[in-house]
């Protein structure tokens, strides 16, 4: 009988644990803003600041968990991550204050979209080498999966229950779900279990010692690096001012929220297309080139925006985020471990996960100025639109470092 390569096991819990990050992200919170600045009376823009803080100060939990991922391994830091991230996110659900809230959505930010982003991350990255562009896609697809799963049930529950009842059930599955299977099933590496990546037996005298790649600090020093890095966070820019504030931005074009679930669902379907397209493109095209083509896409999107009239626009706006999105989060999720091995994975992709957090802690409180001084966030789409197809000309003459 032949036998199944754990590193699939540990795909799919590494999927698992994306999905988990959905309090810490702001497509999760989302969810919850409009029911939660009622509730707790406060301005779109005090919001959008506090969103900005909270996420500039979390950016620095994805530079760190990059260390303990190298030293400790998946096992123990995925577990403590996943247990800490449900009692926050518990606790959140019970805030009555401003402040209470900024603390709460600050370690969110940190524990999931930083921290537990990179751990998922890495997990995929260490056990798959000749087939990461395989892996990743699958990774994908099954992390959209888990999303658009997530998304209708968390929303459902928002609205008939209310958003504390919504955040107290996401924070006892991270508590009783996640972080048990992360005890029970992750391993730290192929090596710890006698096999190398991508599956057969590891040779004798192969130790995780021995794991080929650059340093973090010779990665950060080339182009390459830098616009990979940079074409995602401008991605997580876009989708977390839109994630944050899209029941508001679709309501300004004349639509109601049952739209805006709508076009969550239309995005997470067809982001599925980008990450299979993505996959398999990924071994034929030049990563750069492919880069560029994503950008092109996601750069059409939001510039065309601020113009949807109809249904049927909007719907083509959210394939073209989709489309674009997936492509983006294909890339950045298998070019580090393709390019620059995985002798110190965990700390080159901290390193870029730092940079998406710090863009998508921007992107909200853009929009919110934006729509406070214009009365519109139209401009501010026409501007990013420019912005990312500009990277993607970037992107065409940029080279992948040697060796």
């Amino acid at each position: 009988m032949t036998r199944v390569y754990y590193g699939w096991i540990m795909l799919l819990l590494a999927a698992a644990a994306m999905v988990g990050t959905l309090p810490g992200r702001t497509q999760g919170l989302g969810l919850v803003t409009e029911p939660l600045i009622a509730d707790l009376q406060i301005g779109r823009v005090d919001y959008a600041q506090l969103n900005l803080w909270a996420t500039l100060i979390g950016s620095v939990f994805a530079i760190g968990i990059g260390r303990f991922i190298d030293r400790l391994g998946t096992r123990v830091v995925l577990t403590a991550v996943a247990l800490v991230l449900g009692v926050v996110v518990g606790l959140m659900s019970a805030a009555q204050s401003f402040w209470a809230l900024a603390l709460a959505v600050t370690f969110t930010r940190g524990l999931g979209q930083s921290a537990l982003s990179v751990i998922s991350l890495a997990m995929v990255g260490h056990w798959f080498v000749r087939r990461i562009d395989t892996a990743m896609a699958l990774y994908s697809v099954v992390m959209s999966i888990g999303f658009m799963a997530a998304f209708p049930i968390v929303g459902s529950i928002v609205q008939s229950s209310g958003w504390r009842t919504a955040w107290l059930a996401v924070g006892l599955a991270l508590i009783f779900g996640l972080a048990p299977l992360a005890w029970l099933l992750a391993r730290r590496g192929p090596e710890s279990m006698g096999l190398l990546p991508d599956g057969g037996d590891k040779p004798l005298g192969l130790s995780s010692a021995d794991l080929p790649g650059s340093t973090w600090q010779a990665a950060v020093a080339t182009p390459a690096f830098w616009i990979f890095a940079i074409g995602a966070a401008l991605y997580g820019l876009v989708a977390s001012g839109i994630g944050l504030f899209n029941e508001s931005i679709l309501a300004e074009r004349g639509f109601d929220a049952n739209v805006y679930y709508q076009t969550l669902v239309v995005t997470a379907m067809t982001a599925l297309a980008g990450n299979f397209g993505g996959g398999w493109l990924a071994g034929r095209i030049p990563l750069p080139r492919l880069l560029a083509v994503s950008l092109f896409v996601l750069a059409a999107g939001v510039a065309a925006l601020p113009h949807v009239a109809t249904i049927a626009q909007v719907m083509l706006w959210a394939v073209a985020m989709g489309l674009g999105g997936g492509l983006v989060m294909v890339l950045f999720f298998s070019v580090w471990p393709r390019v620059y091995g995985r002798r110190e994975l965990g700390r080159i992709q901290g390193a870029a996960q730092a940079l998406t957090v710090v863009a998508s802690a921007v992107g909200p409180l853009l929009l919110a100025w934006c729509v406070e001084w214009t009365g519109s966030y139209g401009a501010m789409f026409n501007v990013l639109g420019a912005v990312i197809g500009a990277t993607a000309v970037t992107a065409l003459v940029t080279p992948l470092p040697k060796g």
